[in-house]
């Protein structure tokens, strides 16, 4: 018998057991909640009073994943409901929308590049671009890597929800890394704040054309990059990553590599995870414009990652295909973890590495 973090829930001989103590007897209800995403079909949620009504217990087989965050729902006898973190579990991971409670299981291993800490700094600035056609304003924050100048010719990246990215998924500290080994060239990175992200980030023709023919324009003066499009790779997760794979059918000129995670490419047949969602019937639509084409003219590098249990995973899977079918070479890697900041952050090496490397040689 182990505990998985050392503290928490309790692994032992494949079933992983949860606890929740409830000293007063005041709950009416303890409910695990996990990713929505996740896809284990008959997976236990409700968690059964313990033996000594004292404490509830929940025990499910072990995920086939190395890593999972959840929170808990707790209800007490008055019907208030509230989310919270495990109380008996110390590790958290911080989001956008507050911390989770994360399970680590035996075999799980941080990147070795978080411990680099020895890699030179490189500058960040936040930037402002106005954009007409978007009738609003891109925001985000401009890296580039020690040493260069503004003048210096380089290749950029550009990620959407990007200060996100290195806010909790350490972004920045990854390039900042893997140029200081020299296994990136020297480069810059536009990280784009998402904004109104549902409503831009959902295949909408004008968020990609104020992308296309404004932002990435605007982007290029500000930081000059050698070379033509093959020297600015996007990347993006979830709905980041949809409106990426839109821009790019929008203007093929606009990117020369896409970096793709969790992409929410939603079908017809799985648009039921999105039901609550109002934009999803343009998504779908795009999607099904994507998955329908025999063939394009302008086929890019294309690295996808998804983790192993995402109910998005066969969404992937099958615009992998299609792409692979219209001259793409697209690649994707399930990953042992779910829908969440640190997932995307432990793909990075070798994954977006590998891309750049290949696109930049």
């Amino acid at each position: 018998m182990t505990r998985a973090n050392g503290t928490g829930p309790v692994l032992h001989d494949g079933t992983l057991t949860f606890s929740y103590p409830d000293p007063d007897r005041s709950l009416a209800r303890v409910r695990l909640v996990h990713e929505r995403e996740i896809a284990i079909p008959g997976l236990p949620l409700d968690f059964a009073p313990g033996s000594s009504s004292s404490s509830w217990r929940l025990r499910l087989p072990r995920p086939s994943v190395d890593r999972m965050e959840y929170l808990l729902e707790v209800e007490d006898a008055t019907g208030d409901t509230r989310l919270v973190c495990d109380p008996t579990n110390p590790l958290r991971a911080p989001g956008p929308f507050g911390d989770k409670s994360v399970v680590e299981f035996p075999g799980y291993h941080r990147p070795s590049w978080l411990g680099n800490g020895a890699a030179p700094a490189g500058v960040v600035v936040p930037f402002t671009r106005s954009s007409r056609s978007l009738r609003d304003r891109v925001d985000g924050l401009f890296w580039s890597s020690p040493g260069s100048t503004p003048e210096d010719r380089l290749p950029l990246l550009i990620a959407h929800d990007g200060p996100e990215y290195a806010q909790y998924s350490a972004l920045i500290r990854l390039l900042e890394a893997m140029t200081g080994e020299g296994r990136l060239p020297p480069m810059r990175a536009a990280l784009l704040a998402p904004g109104l992200r549902d409503r831009h980030y959902s295949a909408s023709p004008r968020y990609a054309r104020a992308l296309c023919r404004d932002v990435i324009p605007w982007l290029t003066e500000l930081a000059p990059t050698r070379g033509g499009r093959e020297m600015r790779i996007g990347m993006g997760t979830s709905l980041g990553a949809l409106a990426l794979l839109h821009a790019h059918r929008f203007d093929p000129r606009s990117f020369g590599g896409l970096f793709l995670q969790s992409g929410s490419f939603f079908r017809p047949s799985t648009a039921e995870q999105v039901s609550d969602f109002t934009r999803r019937r343009r998504i779908v639509r795009f999607v099904g414009e994507v998955l329908g084409a025999r063939e394009w003219q302008d086929p890019i590098p294309i690295t996808m990652t998804c983790g192993r249990l995402e109910k998005n995973l066969a969404n992937n899977r099958a615009l992998r295909d299609a792409l692979g079918a219209q001259g793409y070479e697209p690649e994707l890697h399930d990953t042992r973890d779910l829908h969440n900041w640190v997932a995307w952050r432990d793909a990075f090496d070798p994954h977006l590495v590998a891309l750049l490397q290949r696109a930049w040689a």
